[in-house]
């Protein structure tokens, strides 16, 4: 079974195409600026040189046309006709309190995901396009919506609710939803799997460190916590948001600045985090060179950073009555060896001893703890396009 798995975005598209039966990846790309100008394909085909295209795609319809051309093409094709694809899974951002799990596209369930675009109002849009668009160009082959919410919706309501008037919450769904979700339960899942036990006993702590960043509290297979809230914003520093902070500064500084609604929001999601501390990037690996060079307030954007993630942490394991894994993914995550040290020293406490001999990994695999050690941590590089393909073939399976 050949799924095609898509993930839209406000002027781009990743696509991953896989062979179900070794879960192993056909091909796949990115589209990215959309409608803008400057429009570049990328396409990488299994076991064949990857082509870079340069063209002016206008639209998503025609960004997801040129995919599935490219798909069939007789140089750089991977499956002879568009019949082998049998379906598609889709990432969508939000799902709202509507989903906790992946489900059919039909009718309902997409008047449901434009409901929920006041909740994601640059993602959900795109990602309706994408479907629609493959509904157009594919017709008749079944579609599956992944929500990246969908995974949080097992917190309690004293998790999710945020101690405002409780009409906020009945009248606009105001609450805390999170992000990543399709990231923590992959990694949760397969961290299980490394260890050979069921993931029904295990505390787990997962950590979607990179632009973005989401730290998750997963107790016996379901997520109890997460850092993100109504939106992206909330939790740790990340590469331009701000992460928490006291909300009368936002008033404050409207008041300072003589910043209107709209300028406060871009100041806090565009212009802090990192960036706003160092002066330098928002790639964290810019503000780790210009730190190991001197820049003190690099230096100082990293500590912050660290800080925040230890600090969720510990409440986390305090949520769950303690922690028996925790794992890091994402890119930073992944990849940077300095940073795992930086969070995990100050977490002894916790039983936590992480060794640097096998923390000199990137992007692989691995466990980096000491032997021994009350509590593993781990190194798992995210795939949520399997998560995605899995849960599409799951659902077509059993359509009749």
């Amino acid at each position: 079974m050949k799924i095609l798995v898509f993930n839209c975005g406000s002027s781009s598209i990743k696509y991953k195409l896989f062979d179900m039966a070794d879960e192993s990846v056909l091909a796949s790309g990115l589209v990215e600026r959309i409608g803008l100008e400057g429009s570049v394909w990328t396409h990488q085909p299994r076991g064949k040189d990857k082509v870079v295209t340069n063209t002016d795609i206008k639209n998503h319809s025609i960004g997801i046309q040129l995919v599935l051309e490219a798909l069939t093409d007789t140089k750089h094709g991977v499956i002879a006709s568009m019949k082998e694809i049998k379906a598609v899974g889709h990432r969508v951002l939000h799902g709202g309190e509507k989903f906790s799990a992946s489900v059919l596209v039909s009718p309902p369930v997409m008047k449901a995901v434009e409901e929920c675009i006041e909740l994601g109002p640059l993602h959900n849009p795109a990602n309706i396009i994408g479907i629609n668009a493959c509904g157009e160009l594919m017709p008749g082959v079944p579609q599956v919506t992944v929500f990246d919410t969908g995974f949080h919706q097992t917190m309690p309501q004293y998790a999710y609710l945020y101690a405002i008037p409780y009409e906020a919450y009945e009248k606009y769904s105001v609450r805390r939803y999170g992000f990543h979700g399709t990231s923590h339960r992959y990694v949760s899942q397969r961290v299980a799997e490394l260890l050979n036990e069921s993931i029904s006993n295990l505390r787990i702590i997962t950590c979607h460190l990179g632009n973005g960043a989401s730290v998750a509290a997963v107790k016996y297979g379901e997520c109890i916590d997460t850092s993100m809230g109504l939106t992206p914003l909330e939790g740790l520093v990340m590469g331009t948001r701000s992460g928490d902070m006291d909300p009368a500064i936002i008033p404050f500084l409207m008041k300072k600045e003589n910043m209107t609604a709209e300028q406060m929001d871009n100041y806090m999601n565009k212009k802090s985090g990192v960036l706003g501390v160092s002066g330098v990037s928002s790639d964290f690996r810019d503000v780790e060179t210009a730190a190991n060079n001197g820049n003190e307030r690099a230096e100082l954007a990293l500590e912050m950073f660290a800080y925040r993630v230890r600090k969720y942490i510990g409440s986390y394991a305090a949520a769950m009555g303690g922690v028996d894994v925790i794992v890091f993914t994402a890119g930073l995550g992944e990849n940077s060896i300095s940073m795992r040290e930086k969070i995990c020293n100050g977490l002894e406490f916790l039983g936590t001893s992480i060794d640097p001999v096998k923390n000199n990994i990137r992007g692989k695999e691995q466990e980096i703890n000491v032997d021994g050690a009350k509590v593993k941590i781990f190194v798992i590089p995210t795939n949520e396009e399997l998560v995605i393909a899995r849960d599409t073939k799951e659902i077509c399976s059993n359509l009749a």
